[in-house]
């Protein structure tokens, strides 16, 4: 039955209104892509699996956890496809599904990530990496970076709040399905 061929393409079809269809399997997504190395499967074959009805292989892998979302995969598409929006598609369809993604921790770390945004208006790096170790069960994990770090001025012990915070919480908001 088609219906059944094309199922996982319909999926990321609906949720996030691209076609992995047009792909033609140029390469050049998986060319202009600065975190290829770290990926299971290149851009590219996530989308060739993505056609070939692999939701299980696809969806247990570590490639769209890697992804950065900086948009060079879809800027280079010649068929415009947007590939970084499949893959965020893809990391939420992981977690709608109950699956553990394959980096350990990623989902947390995602989750202190947002936190520290909706609280401070930007990343507050001390207390983020502070909530994540705690989180992940392990404390004192980045402890031997901090007074280096402060020293040199890279960290701040206390966090800046930005004056844009209620815009920033308001963008959130209105964003929090594309996010979570």
């Amino acid at each position: 039955m088609q219906g059944d061929a094309h199922a996982f393409r319909n999926l990321i079809l609906k949720h996030s209104s691209e076609d992995v269809g047009k792909c033609i399997q140029c390469g050049k997504c998986t060319a202009g892509c600065p975190l290829t190395f770290e990926m299971e499967f290149m851009p590219n074959q996530i989308l060739e699996l993505i056609r070939t009805n692999q939701e299980e292989k696809v969806l247990r892998c570590n490639t769209f956890w890697f992804c950065v979302s900086c948009q060079t995969c879809s800027v280079r598409c010649p068929e415009n496809i947007d590939i970084a929006k499949i893959m965020n598609t893809l990391r939420k369809l992981n977690i709608e599904k109950g699956m553990k993604p394959s980096p350990g921790g990623v989902v947390t770390f995602n989750k202190v990530f947002l936190d520290s945004i909706r609280s401070y208006g930007r990343v507050y790096e001390l207390g983020m990496v502070m909530k994540y170790n705690l989180m992940t069960g392990q404390p004192l994990k980045d402890a031997s970076f901090g007074p280096a770090m402060f020293m040199k001025r890279k960290i701040a012990l206390l966090p800046h709040r930005l004056k844009e915070l209620p815009l920033i919480k308001t963008l959130m908001a209105k964003s929090r399905r594309l996010m979570e």
